[in-house]
């Protein structure tokens, strides 16, 4: 099957499960649990960066039950994001496509709420788990649709959402409504103006929480897509109290997210409030016995942010690597993973395995006995268990970019390319960085290594699909400039 014609069956939901592509594989009888299915949770950050959990460097606040996650189970030194934005992210995670080829590869923004919805039929990864026989929730951001439409989470696989379907009114954490499935949880005492009220994110941990305690006779599924530490740099007072007066601050004057006078102290306290939030989680199973049959996997969506008054160079957010959100450069797209299953997963471990978003569905699927329908994605099964010369490698990874001009790259071994203002020039050069040697990619050895950076370039051309909502190449852009609004997501 050629590229084009799959991808026009997957985005009609119209793909075979029984068709694969080379990086995946169907998962057998012999796969790991395959009699007593685990239950898995994945907890993704927003906007959170490489460097901003103690147990990857943070100097300035610490970040002890991630730091416990971590010396429980697994800690990846690279793993990557789906793209360096909000919705195609997610849209990667969800099924199993790098952004060349998923249906979603930037910010589109409707009114009056939601994004450019996922199709009708799309094969996800809670549409795998519900067909596993799990529960499936989700509680948090959304951004891949909105109620009623093709991408409601109701149609997408999941029995109950709770949260912000709209990663726009997302910013903001004193919203006067929130989702269950379709019906709308009215707030009427909540003021996003002065930020007074309930705190969404609250409201958001106490929901996963009890659908944790409801399903915990039977094997569940969990997407917890806390919205913080994004945008508005807003938290409540007693979470705030602890880190006021201990950075030297620059208030942030305001924009459509309110002024803050201490913006520092709130972007530090809303990742200490995320780091309580997965304490709780790992609480919880402990408590109701689910500690052994359940994988908890944690990481970011993109790398950190400058928005609200974020400061991410005061807290080095992106650790050693370069740039930030919207950059295809490593801080951009390179972010924290840890995975927790005791009695499975060895305590204390760290893996320098290359892995991606789009092999979160190949690995699910392995892990519960699905079948994996074609997909970008690797299984990363064998180094969760420890099994690292069984790990199949990707032969690259690959990422597309829709905003500022058009960005490219991909990671090969221990190559990373990165090409800019591709939507108007084609032919624009590579940039190509020796990750070994340049984490921080400050050194371009496209002129050392020309035919590394042919062959980064070729791939560049072969990776990317068209897709008329998403045009990228100039060839492509007949249908407008829309892939360039909603960019503050």
């Amino acid at each position: 099957m050629d590229i084009s014609r799959r991808m026009f069956l997957q985005s009609a939901g119209l793909l075979a499960v029984g068709s694969f592509l080379p990086g995946c594989t169907m998962s057998e009888s012999k796969g790991p649990n395959r009699l007593s299915k685990p239950n898995v949770i994945y907890i993704l950050a927003d906007d959170l960066g490489y460097g901003d959990l103690s147990c990857y460097g943070q100097k300035r606040f610490a970040t002890p039950n991630l730091d416990r996650m971590a010396q429980e189970g697994l800690r990846f030194t690279q793993h990557y994001a789906g793209s360096t934005v909000c919705a195609p992210s997610r849209c990667s995670l969800m099924t199993g496509l790098h952004t060349g080829h998923t249906q979603i590869r930037g910010n589109i923004g409707f009114e009056p709420e939601g994004q450019y919805p996922l199709a009708e039929g799309t094969y996800t990864l809670p549409r795998m788990f519900k067909d596993a026989g799990y529960a499936t929730g989700a509680f948090g951001k959304w951004g891949l649709g909105a109620t009623g439409n093709s991408g409601d989470p109701g149609r997408q696989g999941f029995d109950l959402f709770f949260g912000y379907k709209c990663q726009s009114l997302a910013h903001f954490y004193y919203p006067k409504y929130l989702w269950r499935n379709e019906e709308k949880v009215e707030l009427p005492d909540n003021d996003p103006k002065t930020q007074q009220g309930v705190y969404s994110h609250d409201l958001i941990m106490s929901e996963a929480l009890k659908f944790i305690q409801d399903h915990k006779d039977k094997p569940f599924f969990v997407y917890l897509t806390a919205t913080i530490p994004h945008a508005e740099l807003a938290v409540p007072e007693k979470d705030l109290a602890e880190f006021k007066g201990k950075y030297p601050e620059k208030p942030f004057p305001g924009n459509h997210y309110g002024p803050q006078p201490t913006p520092r102290a709130a972007y530090a306290a809303m990742v200490s409030k995320l780091d309580a939030g997965v304490g709780r989680v790992m609480d919880t199973l402990r408590e109701l016995g689910l500690d052994k049959n359940t994988l908890v996997m944690f990481s970011s969506d993109n790398g950190p942010h400058k928005e609200g008054g974020a400061d991410p160079d005061f807290f080095d957010s992106n650790g050693p690597l370069k740039g930030y959100k919207r950059d295809v450069y490593e801080g951009g797209i390179r972010v924290p993973m840890i995975a927790r299953w005791p009695g499975t997963i060895s305590a204390g471990t760290v893996t320098g395995h290359v892995s991606a978003f789009w092999d979160i569905l190949p690995t699910c699927a392995e892990l519960v006995g699905a079948d994996v329908p074609e997909c970008d994605g690797v299984s990363f099964v064998p180094t969760l268990l420890g099994r690292g010369t069984a790990q199949k490698q990707h032969e690259y990874l690959y990422w597309e970019f829709h905003e500022q001009g058009g960005k490219q790259a991909v990671r090969m071994g221990r190559w990373k390319a990165v090409r800019l203002n591709v939507m108007k020039n084609p032919e624009a050069p590579i940039e190509l960085y020796d990750l070994t040697a340049d984490i921080a990619e400050q050194h371009n050895a496209a002129a050392a290594h020309p035919e590394i950076a042919a062959k980064m370039k070729a791939i560049c051309l072969a990776a990317h699909t068209p897709n008329k909502q998403f045009p990228f190449f100039n060839q492509e852009n007949t249908a407008g400039k829309q892939n360039e609004t909603d960019s503050t997501d």
